[in-house]
């Protein structure tokens, strides 16, 4: 109850406090007030400190802004970084007598002091140009750390958008071809077909509700790699060599979805060819702490096109080699081998 109360007063201040003006405000009232105390610990005239200071800080404030505003605008790049330095110190030079004369009528009954400031312009000049110089650095490292988090919130929004992209082509390429096999069935009329609605309404399940996070659970991504195998079962039948083994803890491990099923579409659609009398596919997925390798062998037609199937048959593995590129930059393996009879599919994952 209370948290809830003191929230919007909470974000209010933040809010408040997270404004330009604010901060700059903040930073010179710290400043000015530093000053105070550092002149009055040395002179022990409170007034005279508060006036001194408040020259002192009014013209570091003018060359600042003067420099933020409109030199380094105009003139702080690469072309013209000799004209930008000139007139810093150009600035600076011409705030150095006009500090000088202020502080030489405000001294006018100590003329120690008056000829101290008179001999030490120099210092005055320094301590004006470090002022002016530490204004520039600020703001080159402040545009260089905006600059970098907008090239990684712009990097971050393409990616995402394009594994949205990749992984919006997966689903209807795998979609369309499992109705094609259970229209096939109701023309049939095969008792196989009600099973493939259940198996294929748990798919669907998982891939409009599980699968528009980045990553999932890995029992659930292996759970519906089972519910494809059970579905591929019932359409092919029991008489194929249909293999699936799963070894390691399954658990709540973390994984891209959809990162394994055109590996395996891919398998059945070559290995269990009409063009193969005795195809076969077989699957091993053996999870151990932090990794996940997935190997898969499939039968393969002797006049079977090589290129066909680098392409997948259409975009699947192309997507999955683009998103693993993505998802897992230099965190994966890949390694497919096309024989003469099979075709062999390792890939191994560093979930960590």
């Amino acid at each position: 109850m209370s948290t809830s109360i003191h929230l919007p007063y909470i974000d209010k201040v933040y809010h408040f406090f997270s404004k330009q003006v604010v901060r700059h405000s903040l930073f010179w009232l710290i400043l000015y007030c530093l000053f105070i105390f550092l002149d009055y610990s040395e002179s022990g005239s409170l007034l005279d400190a508060v006036i001194s200071e408040t020259v002192n800080i009014l013209l570091y404030i003018a060359v600042v802004y003067f420099n933020l505003n409109y030199l380094i605008p105009k003139y702080l790049t690469q072309k013209t970084f000799a004209t930008y330095c000139i007139l810093l110190i150009f600035v600076c030079l011409a705030l150095t007598p006009i500090k000088t004369l202020i502080f030489y009528f405000l001294y006018t009954d100590n003329p120690r002091s008056q000829e101290y400031l008179i001999f030490n312009m120099g210092y005055i000049f320094l301590f004006i140009f470090m002022i002016a110089g530490f204004s520039t650095i600020i703001q080159v490292m402040t545009d260089w750390l905006r600059h970098r988090q907008e090239k990684k919130e712009l990097e971050t929004q393409t990616m995402q958008s394009e594994l949205n992209f990749l992984k919006s082509q997966i689903n209807p390429h795998f979609l369309f071809n499992t109705l094609n096999s259970l229209y096939a069935l109701t023309l049939k009329k095969s008792e196989k077909a009600p099973e493939i609605v259940i198996q294929l309404s748990e798919i669907m399940r998982y891939m409009l509700y599980e699968c528009n996070e980045r990553q999932v659970p890995l029992r659930k991504e292996v759970n519906y790699m089972k519910n494809y195998i059970e579905l591929e079962k019932l359409r092919q039948g029991n008489d194929v060599d249909l293999k699936f083994k799963l070894s390691g803890l399954v658990g709540e491990q973390m994984i891209a979805p959809l990162m394994f099923i055109p590996f395996i579409e891919n398998s059945f659609k070559h290995g269990l060819s009409n063009q193969i009398n005795q195809g076969y596919v077989h699957i091993q997925l053996h999870v151990e702490k932090g990794e996940i390798k997935l190997k898969i062998q499939n039968s393969k037609a002797p006049t079977h096109p090589v290129q066909e199937h680098k392409r997948s048959g259409g975009i699947g593995l192309v997507n999955v080699r683009r998103r693993l590129d993505l998802i897992y930059p230099g965190k994966y393996e890949l390694d497919i081998k096309d024989e003469p009879n099979r075709y062999i599919v390792e890939l191994s994952i560093d979930l960590e």
